[in-house]
């Protein structure tokens, strides 16, 4: 039996970022073999040329070393040593029947966590051992809810197929979701359910059918001429002139009246010192969008007024994409299911779909899904604490941990139309 406040905890103490997920996924790959699960990780569950951005080799090395200091098995991190450390758990039922998956992401945040006396993770002890990253979106709670989910169906005899699907990088839409998609783990399901738990939300809310931005996610670079600030400055081209220049125009685009959008520069660095002009900078910027269409023509925009910003400063310019997420609507037929099933647990309020002004790179997974026939749909449960999402201070109900297991049991009875599993 999975204790899965226990292990929420655990995972809360090592968070880890994009790509570098060894132990939580290390963790992961033990607790469903245990459980009699097939298990793909590394490259056989994910495609590694469709990430977007990945860490450097010194990177990966470092977050390696540290996964196994605490306790992540090193033959299990050596499959996962480039980035690759997705994980999908696949359990047949006695007899064929629907293919079901549920996804779980498992990435933390840059957010140093809070050492307030009233944090709980900091007065229980479960506080983050790593510097400047912590999880702060509830990543960790979704790793522990899917494996006591694996545990409970680990006993049922049911007809069809389940798949767990535990992604890295959700966060940033740096290609965690598309490099499984692309690897064709989600070719042969029938219905997926995806979700979160959602601060700001009382416990025994869900939403079913939530409805993310579509963005992008761009890295731009400024090449200038350095020189003496004071002796020569006619000699330099100042890089940090010209994307300053575009910072202020990027935000200066008008909203749409009728699509809800979002711009934003999120960080700008240049220069090497206060006498030299500066001759490099870079800039990271994302645009969201209420349809796809609106989230293209965003970034058009922002990459012509960071060519232009550039050509004025006779600079040279470069802009990568780093990070996207799409749109999706979630289907009818699931979202009966969920409101019915949720209505049976006892959840308070019930609603059917509400738009978000966050994104998910699950789209992409429901997205595949949908493509191939099938029916995909988002669930946002409620957890009821006051400090909000990438917050130094969030943090769980963890009420919501056996709460959300519950429900995903359910839908997965429902779907296999079993009424017990003991």
């Amino acid at each position: 039996m999975i204790d899965v406040v226990a292990l929420r905890r655990e995972f809360h103490k090592y968070p880890e970022l994009a790509f570098t997920e060894f132990r939580t996924a290390s963790r992961v790959v033990e607790i469903l073999q245990t459980l009699n699960y097939e298990v793909l990780y590394g490259p056989d569950a994910m495609d590694a040329s469709t990430r977007l951005t990945f860490p450097s080799d010194n990177e990966l090395a470092d977050a390696r070393k540290k996964a196994i200091e605490n306790g992540a098995k090193p033959e299990i991190v050596e499959n996962m040593k480039d980035g690759l450390t997705a994980v999908v758990g696949i359990l047949k039922g006695s007899v064929p029947g629907p293919t079901i998956a549920f996804r779980f992401d498992m990435d933390a945040v840059s957010v140093e966590e809070s050492t307030e006396i009233g944090h709980i993770p900091f007065k229980e002890n479960f506080l983050s051992q790593y510097e400047g990253i912590m999880h702060a979106c509830g990543h960790d709670a979704h790793t522990a809810i899917g494996l006591a989910l694996a545990s409970r169906m680990a006993k049922c005899d049911f007809a069809g197929t389940i798949k767990l699907i535990f992604q890295p990088a959700e966060e940033g839409g740096r290609g965690g979701a598309r490099s499984i998609v692309e690897k064709g783990i989600l070719d042969d399901v029938d219905q997926i359910f995806c979700f979160h738990v959602a601060a700001g939300a009382d416990l025994g809310t869900i939403v079913a059918g939530t409805k993310y931005l579509a963005t992008t996610k761009l890295e731009a670079e400024f090449f200038g001429v350095p020189a003496h600030s004071a002796s020569a400055p006619e000699k330099g081209c100042n890089a940090l002139l010209g994307a300053a220049c575009a910072l202020l125009n990027i935000h200066a685009i008008p909203p749409y009246a009728k699509n809800q959008v979002r711009l934003n520069v999120g960080m700008l660095q240049g220069g090497t010192a206060v006498n030299i002009v500066p001759a490099y900078a870079k800039m990271s910027i994302e645009s969201r969008a209420a349809t796809c269409i609106v989230n293209e023509e965003l970034v058009e925009r922002v990459k012509r007024i960071i060519r232009c910003s550039a050509e004025m400063h006779q600079l040279k310019s470069n802009v990568n994409i780093i990070g996207e997420a799409t749109t999706f609507d979630s289907d009818p037929e699931l979202l009966d299911i969920v409101i019915e099933v949720a209505n049976k647990l006892d959840y308070q309020s019930v609603i059917r779909s509400k738009n978000s002004n966050g994104s998910e790179d699950a789209s992409y997974l429901i997205q595949r899904v949908q493509e191939h026939s099938g029916k995909g749909i988002y669930l946002s449960v409620g957890s009821r604490y006051p400090h909000p999402h990438h917050n130094t201070r969030f943090d769980i109900d963890e009420d919501v941990l056996p709460k959300t297991v519950n429900l995903l049991e359910k839908l997965a009875r429902r779907v296999f139309m079993l009424d017990d599993c003991s």
